[in-house]
């Protein structure tokens, strides 16, 4: 018999290398997420390790931040101390930092004579070049400060948008979600014009990855699924690809929402739609939990899982977001069964990481599940509603209500026939008019 782990790690090779290529391929113009990528894979894929470290150490010395190049080679040096750009290069590090200093100078000093001359215009591009300056050399917060320095200079709606991107990447890089949502409250209206769309699906992607970052699935869903799919990738392409959005949408979606929401919002989104070309698993995962089919539904996310364990933003999240999907599938499937055999169950729903037993009663545990599991036949027993009991209390629910509002009906009026003011304003309904049983009684006194 084959060894499991090793099918486990040929599975991961041949899916993750995928991510790889993208990487080292990807537009060098993405900015700094390009290396976290590769550094997340070679923090986490024992296959994969060196060849995705020795891309980030050759990524590093692309860039200015020596410290992202130190880790990037420590990191290489533990796994392959052989390997030749596991060695620090002392002199690019020297020239680099001396260099990163004196460009930190210059701009200080062109900075201070933009203030002096006191030229809004000026002083807003010099805040602007000295925050991506910072930035580039890994002064993140520094770089913040700098960025929002430049909201007093600004003098058009572009200007405010450009500035709400800096602090929103920034906040990105630093996990500071709840940053990210503040920034993005602040842009406002965005561009008129052709530019509006680019815009707006910049911001539903910067909020979708900020609700996936404080585990607001379904919001973070919504986000992703409101992404123009007419809007190029390019505009977005710093914070995510398009098959990264078509991922997000459509996993979160599965996790959060229902079947007829999931047609709606997502087979049936005209918006969406295009997206989901880039990631056709995931269209066919979604189809499949609408179709009925939740064992082929969950063995199509299990076939990708390992390509979202080396994901930027979903890492953290991948093993909340299975068990709420598997979660759905279960309660979905035993709806129209009395009883199932947990053999039955375990083949179509079991995972590695969790038998279906454990599974199963954790979601009877947390109400999820109502049902029972019988460990001696190993069956499954739902509880089936009453409807006749459901009848029941529906009808003594009506009958209490009906003789509450008789008894406030006929307490006004003997009120009324006393002669007794009634004071305070009648009781509103819901839309801000009189209540039903108001006007009844003014009918019945009239």
């Amino acid at each position: 018999m084959a060894d499991p782990l090793l099918n486990f790690f040929t599975l991961m090779e041949n899916q993750v290398g995928v991510i790889v290529r993208g990487c080292l391929f990807a537009d060098p113009g993405a900015g700094r997420t390009r290396f976290d990528r590769l550094f997340l894979i070679g923090r986490s894929s024992v296959p994969l390790c060196v060849d995705a470290l020795k891309a980030a150490v050759a990524e590093a010395k692309r860039g200015k931040d020596t410290q992202r190049y130190r880790e990037a080679v420590e990191c290489l040096r533990i796994a392959a101390p052989s390997e030749p750009l596991a060695t620090l290069d002392q002199a690019w590090l020297e020239a680099q930092e001396m260099a990163n200093h004196m460009e930190t100078t210059r701009l200080l000093t062109e900075l201070k004579g933009y203030k002096n001359n006191l030229i809004k215009e000026s002083i807003r591009m010099g805040n602007e070049d000295l925050g991506k300056h910072l930035e580039s050399i890994g002064d993140l917060n520094a770089a913040s400060e700098t960025y929002a320095k430049m909201r007093p200079d600004v003098s058009t709606t572009k200007q405010l948008v450009d500035v709400g991107k800096h602090l929103v990447r920034v906040s990105i890089q630093r996990r500071e979600w709840g940053m990210v949502s503040a920034h993005l409250s602040k842009l406002g209206a965005a561009h008129r014009g052709e530019e509006e769309k680019a815009v707006q699906s910049y911001l539903e992607v910067a909020q979708g990855i900020a609700l996936l970052g404080q585990e607001k699935y379904k919001e973070a869903a919504l986000s992703f699924l409101a992404v123009d799919s007419g809007v190029s990738g390019s505009s977005y392409n710093e914070l995510a690809s398009q098959s990264d959005v078509a991922v997000y949408g459509g996993l979160l979606a599965l996790a959060s929402m229902d079947r007829d929401e999931l047609q709606t919002c997502v087979l049936d989104n005209t918006r969406f739609r295009a997206l989901l070309e880039h990631a056709p698993h995931i269209r066919r995962a979604v189809a499949q939990f609408v179709a009925g089919r939740y064992s082929a539904c969950i063995a199509t996310l299990e076939s990708y899982r390992p390509d979202y364990l080396l994901d930027l933003y979903l890492q953290k999240h991948v093993g909340n977001i299975y068990s709420q999907i598997r979660s759905k599938c279960i309660t979905q499937y035993l709806i129209p069964f009395s009883c199932v055999s947990l053999d039955t169950m375990s083949k179509a729903f079991g995972g590695a990481e969790q038998p279906i037993e454990d599974l199963l009663a954790d979601m009877i545990r947390s109400g999820a599940l109502a049902a029972r599991i019988d460990t001696i036949d190993k069956l499954v027993t739902t509880r089936s509603a009453n409807p006749r009991a459901q009848m029941q209390d529906s009808v003594l629910q009506a009958a209490e209500n009906y003789e509450k509002q008789a008894l406030d009906r006929l307490r006004r009026m003997g009120l009324a026939a006393a002669d007794l003011e009634l004071k305070g304003s009648k009781k509103l309904g819901p839309h801000g008019f009189a209540s039903q049983s108001d006007l009844l009684m003014e009918e019945t006194l009239s």
